[in-house]
């Protein structure tokens, strides 16, 4: 089976979705009887709209076209209005119909209400969590929920391999892109209630971290809060590997890939409580109401106060996240639906 597979979102600064495609598709790679044919456009940035836009309505309908593959598989949530293959979409969760009304109106319009519509046309449509599939569901009214799949997404091998190092145990990791929905502020909040400690926040950025840095001048914790936007493999695993802690206090997530890399990486964690993240927690993540600054603050003081035990703790935790979190079986669970979709 011939697939054209949407690779763009591994171009420039890939976050989730992009480790999404990346590591599926090498994942589907090894698997027999799967010819897998990635699409992409290196010279468009997928960050900037229009781009964007121009990527999914023509320039990918016509290179999956072209690729003589029996199945389109669009992987970032968004998928072509006209395409002479059956296609199945990746929903990574329904936070454009659900949490991103701040967002300009024609980003709401083209991610929202356009792929609302678009996806009722898509054969089948996989999404990576249970709390995933409900939303999808509730927000597509007539949506077949036989056409929608839950296949978790894995974790890279680096991850699983990686041995943490002794860092200066003062450090709040803070991975995703720097958006509302992520509440880095939450952390920011708890920082004056944790002398010494300092957060580093990884991701791409968004107007919001003009409003982060502005809470930190505030509270007077600036020098203690390090934007390092967009990094690349080498750079994240030797942040996971030298952290003191993951902190992942999003509002909402259709996932949260990097609470179970942390897992993975035997990393101390501390997530939101609500949304995928419930599902994505093991037994020694707690979690924490996302808007509840005094009970992160306390969370964060309790891993600072005795690292080596919250690192026993998620040690313990480690071989279960990496057996759990696999791109060979979230392959596997894919490749199924391609041969139902093409037939």
């Amino acid at each position: 089976m011939r697939v054209a597979f949407d690779a763009q979102p591994t171009i420039g600064s890939a976050t989730g979705i992009g480790e999404y495609a990346r590591e599926l598709e090498r994942a589907l790679r090894e698997l027999p009887g799967i010819d897998v044919v990635p699409l992409s456009a290196p010279s468009l940035d997928p960050w900037r709209f229009d781009r964007r836009a121009y990527w999914d309505q023509v320039l990918l309908p016509i290179a999956a076209a072209r690729s003589q593959a029996t199945i389109l598989h669009c992987t970032s949530g968004t998928m072509p209005a006209v395409s002479n293959l059956p296609i199945v979409l990746t929903l990574h969760d329904a936070a454009w119909l659900r949490v991103q009304g701040h967002t300009r109106f024609y980003a709401r319009a083209y991610f929202g209400t356009l792929m609302k519509r678009l996806a009722a046309r898509a054969s089948e449509i996989v999404t990576v969590s249970a709390f995933s599939a409900r939303e999808i569901l509730e927000l597509h009214p007539g949506l077949d929920e036989r056409r929608v799949h839950v296949i978790p997404l894995g974790v890279a091998d680096e991850f699983a391999r990686l041995q943490l190092r002794s860092g200066d145990d003062s450090t709040i990791l803070v991975v995703g892109t720097v958006e509302v929905r992520k509440n880095l502020e939450v952390v920011i909040r708890a920082l004056p209630s944790l002398p010494g400690v300092r957060a580093i926040s990884v991701g791409p950025s968004t107007p919001y971290r003009d409003a982060c840095a502005a809470l930190a001048r505030e509270l007077g914790v600036e020098d203690r809060l390090e934007f390092r936007g967009y990094v690349g493999r080498d750079a994240l695993l030797e942040l996971y590997a030298t952290s003191t802690v993951l902190a992942m206090p999003s509002r909402y997530e259709g996932f949260g890939l990097p609470l179970a890399q942390a897992r993975c990486v035997g990393l101390p964690a501390i997530a939101a409580r609500g949304s995928s993240l419930d599902e994505i927690a093991g037994d020694s993540v707690p979690r924490i109401d996302a808007d509840d600054a005094s009970g992160w603050s306390e969370a964060l003081a309790s891993v600072f106060a005795d690292p080596e035990r919250a690192r026993r703790a998620a040690a313990a935790d480690r071989a279960a996240a990496v057996d759990r979190f696999s791109w060979r079986r979230a392959a596997i669970a894919t490749a199924e639906l391609y041969r139902i979709a093409s037939t």
